[in-house]
């Protein structure tokens, strides 16, 4: 993963988001996700074998995105392999090594979080609603998006993507990614003019597009 991207996003990348339906909020992981006491245990104690390191960070990858229906045995885990790391973003960054499932969910979480910020700037919701005026539907984004375009259109698509995620649709969730960085790359000269302050977001769009498509699972 490019560097800059990571280093945007904020250290509460992990939560729960506003979008969430009730019915999803209710959701919990499947019985057989978890993580195994021993590989968590020497991960923290230092003491892990690349083998385990591998596996470890397949079973995080899995469990994200139920990171806030976690039970509190799983939750207590999922702690101490962050804290471990450093925190969130350090986590992503030990996703992102390894290869497969983890490397996509990294990837695919640092998206959701400049989603989040983005959904937060008047430049960029304008830009992309400018957008729609000519394109309702931009390429790959027919069915994730209401008609109207609002401070929640880009927290809704980040919610959708971690949903695919949960259900095991990765193919579509690294697709729709792929789509909203790709309309984020189309407003971000429009958005650029109307707020200077964000005129790397079309340089962060282009790293995120290479590596999602740079991704295998």
């Amino acid at each position: 993963m490019h560097e800059k991207p990571l280093s945007k996003i904020v250290d509460e990348l992990l939560r729960l988001r506003r979008h969430a339906s009730r019915s999803s909020q209710d959701r919990s992981a499947p019985s057989h996700f978890g993580l195994d006491p021993a590989l968590v245990g020497n991960f923290a104690a230092g003491t892990l074998d690349p083998q385990g390191e591998a596996a470890l960070a397949d079973q995080v990858a899995r469990l994200l995105p139920f990171h806030w229906v976690l039970s509190n045995t799983l939750t207590e885990a999922m702690t101490q392999v962050t804290d471990h790391l450093g925190g969130q973003r350090e986590l992503m960054a030990w996703l992102d090594r390894h290869v497969g499932l983890p490397q996509l969910v990294a990837r695919l979480y640092v998206v959701m979080g400049l989603l989040d910020q983005y959904s937060e700037n008047s430049a960029v919701v304008t830009a992309l609603r400018e957008s729609r005026e000519r394109t309702p539907y931009p390429p790959g984004l027919k069915g994730y998006l209401v008609p109207e375009t609002d401070d929640e259109t880009l927290g809704g698509i980040a919610f959708k993507i971690e949903e695919l995620l949960g259900d095991g649709r990765t193919e579509e969730a690294a697709a729709l990614g792929l789509a909203t960085v790709d309309w984020l790359r189309h407003v971000a000269p429009r958005a650029g003019e109307l707020d200077p302050k964000i005129g790397d977001m079309g340089e962060l769009m282009d790293h995120m597009h290479r590596d999602i498509q740079a991704t295998a699972v």
